[in-house]
């Protein structure tokens, strides 16, 4: 398990510009589970975090010196892999991509619903799960930034929406706040009688965020024709040894279903129209979040183990 112990604060000068370079002043950090793949040296679709460099980690900023103003305008908000660091250099046409904040956007939106967060949660939903109206959308870890999204957007197509999560703060919010149909708190109910119970008929689209044990009862709960979508993988990141077996895959074949993992930088090329299209629902008040906020660049670390505790609701930032 990660602990704040990983971690150590180290001041260093910021270095000189290059040719087509500006310097970002990071106003916030999203706080992830995918930083803990990073901080792994087998990675995680991106090379490992070596020791000693600064953690990868989703950030927003402001261009505050510029050697590129046509790139990178001076006084812009842009989001991008920041780094837990008070400033950013970025480079011409970086890997992962920049983008640019568009203005009046409240910053933290875009590391959630308006960022990268909310672009997993479209595309896992409408270009992977793509659910029916009528069909069972079973979602876990659902009062998390991407499961709080990804539940109400298969809800504007017609689904009827199952949470899982880890309180009954967080099921109250996803059913009374949210409109999900039903919650099960993982902690304090048995998962597999209460699915039965809420979807005697099977789950049409599981869209997991948890993976491990959690991943193999809903697989023996699947309707004929299900989608299983792969959206993360959270129950296994802090393991130290091989994941726990998943028993009943077998039922993915008796059930004709689907099992097939995404990840966002895949369709990026969704970004615009699913960016504009959110930020719609977020104005209308179809799509609502919540920001769990702490100050402080020397916070982020207990953010991280925050994020693994479950010690939070709605989207875990970090304000500089």
């Amino acid at each position: 398990m990660v602990t704040e112990s990983c971690f150590e604060t180290v001041e260093t000068p910021v270095p000189e510009l290059g040719e087509g370079e500006a310097l970002l002043e990071v106003r916030y950090l999203g706080i992830d589970p995918t930083i803990r793949g990073w901080l792994d040296e087998r990675g995680n679709y991106m090379a490992g975090v070596a020791i000693g460099e600064p953690v990868r980690s989703n950030g927003v900023g402001v261009v505050v010196e510029t050697n590129n103003p046509e790139e990178y305008p001076l006084g812009r908000a842009f989001m991008h892999l920041t780094g837990w660091q008070q400033y950013c250099i970025v480079q011409s046409n970086p890997f992962p991509p920049i983008t640019m904040v568009p203005e009046g956007v409240d910053l933290i939106d875009v590391l959630g619903v308006l960022g990268h967060i909310g672009i997993t949660a479209y595309v896992g939903v409408l270009e992977v799960a793509k659910p029916q109206e009528g069909e069972t959308f079973c979602v876990s870890a659902a009062a998390s930034s991407v499961g709080s999204i990804a539940g109400q957007i298969a809800k504007m197509r017609g689904a009827r929406v199952i949470g899982i999560a880890g309180s009954p703060e967080k099921c109250a919010w996803l059913v009374d706040e949210l409109g999900f149909d039903a919650c099960i708190d993982y902690k304090r109910d048995d998962v597999a009688a209460r699915l039965k119970e809420l979807a005697p008929n099977g789950v049409d689209v599981f869209f997991d965020n948890v993976g491990g044990a959690l991943l193999d009862t809903v697989l023996r709960r699947l309707a004929m024709r299900a989608r299983v979508v792969l959206c993360g993988d959270i129950s296994t990141y802090n393991v130290d040894g091989p994941p726990p077996p998943l028993h009943n895959v077998r039922y993915l074949m008796g059930k004709r279903a689907r099992m097939e993992g995404f990840n966002t930088l895949d369709h990026w090329d969704h970004y615009a129209d699913a960016a504009a299209q959110l930020a719609q629902w977020l104005a209308a008040g179809k799509i609502k979040t919540r920001v769990h906020e702490l100050d402080g660049l020397e916070r982020a670390p207990e953010a991280l183990v925050r994020l693994f505790s479950g010690d939070h609701l709605g989207k875990l930032v970090v304000r500089l």
